[in-house]
């Protein structure tokens, strides 16, 4: 079991206490094309629905994306996102106690959502896709979380993979906080995710879940995110058929513990009472003998 390091991440009215215990996000997808739950969350009312369901079931964060980022995705304008994103951040602001982050990789997408209410940004291509996404981040700043994804969402999952799976990700992150740094966004203000299922072979995203204790040592706090993805899918499956996506709780909440006793500081989630349950027993399990409380976490 892997000892975290104490982080704070600075919020507009708050701050976050990381390292205590472990921070459930919760997904939000408001898209017709996702691949976690086939736009069940598209209209308004759906959509607040669910995240007032997930700051009830226990969320600490919850994360909106307006773009599908499936393997073989293609991407939406950056109008067609706002337009999505837009009506479901104002429903929400003054009412939603947690913090609200954005999944974009767009700047101008980052930018009218954080005049909308939200309060971190996390984007799945590290910078890659739009550097100046950094420079929203440090004018308004916010958190970033920088993912790390080899190639793009349209043509990731065909390879080819990279030989050394840990390499590859420690060499994209570093690039990533080097373009989050230029633009002045400040050491304290920034998460790494290693981007499970992401470019990866289902062995690869194994393999990294056991090797987050090197990833910590780069000095940033880590967030994970497995829930109901396709590698778990094809570890359940048979006949060469895999596990949908709702079948995949239990495989996730596998491997929400792992990453927790591995170092994560926070795991991203689609089923948020279950992982928050996950979460609380493991983290006792990683703080046994230390007088750990799960409740203390927002100052």
């Amino acid at each position: 079991m892997t000892k975290r390091k104490l982080y704070r991440l600075k919020l507009k009215r708050t701050s976050l206490v990381m390292g205590k215990r472990t921070l459930v996000m919760g997904v939000l997808n408001v898209t017709p094309d996702s691949f976690s739950d086939g736009g069940k969350f598209f209209t308004l009312n759906r959509a607040v629905a669910a995240a007032f369901n997930m700051e009830l079931a226990g969320a600490d964060l919850l994360d909106i994306g307006a773009e599908s980022t499936r393997p073989g995705s293609t991407g939406i304008p950056a109008s067609e996102e706002i337009a999505r994103l837009l009506p479901v951040l104002q429903a929400l602001r003054g009412r939603l106690k947690i913090p609200i982050s954005v999944d974009t990789q767009k700047a101008s997408v980052a930018e009218i959502a954080l005049g909308a209410g939200a309060q971190m940004l996390n984007d799945i291509s590290g910078l890659q896709h739009d550097p100046r996404l950094a420079d929203v981040a440090a004018k308004f700043r916010v958190p970033l979380v920088l993912m790390h994804m080899r190639g793009m969402p349209r043509t990731m999952q065909k390879g080819p993979f990279a030989k050394d799976v840990l390499k590859d990700v420690t060499r994209g992150l570093r690039e990533s906080l080097a373009t989050a740094r230029r633009a002045g966004v400040a050491k304290s203000q920034i998460i790494l995710d290693p981007g499970i299922g992401f470019g990866k072979s289902f062995a690869q995203n194994y393999e990294l879940l056991g090797k987050l204790p090197q990833l910590a040592q780069l000095g940033y706090p880590l967030l994970v995110g497995t829930s109901r993805k396709s590698f778990l899918g094809a570890t359940l499956g048979l006949d060469g058929k895999p596990a949908a996506p709702e079948e995949r709780i239990w495989a996730t909440a596998a491997t929400v513990a792992a990453s927790i006793l591995n170092g994560a500081h926070i795991v991203r989630a689609h089923d948020v009472r279950e992982m928050v349950q996950v979460a609380r027993v493991t983290d006792c399990l990683l703080h046994s003998g230390r007088g750990f409380t799960h409740r203390s976490t927002k100052t």
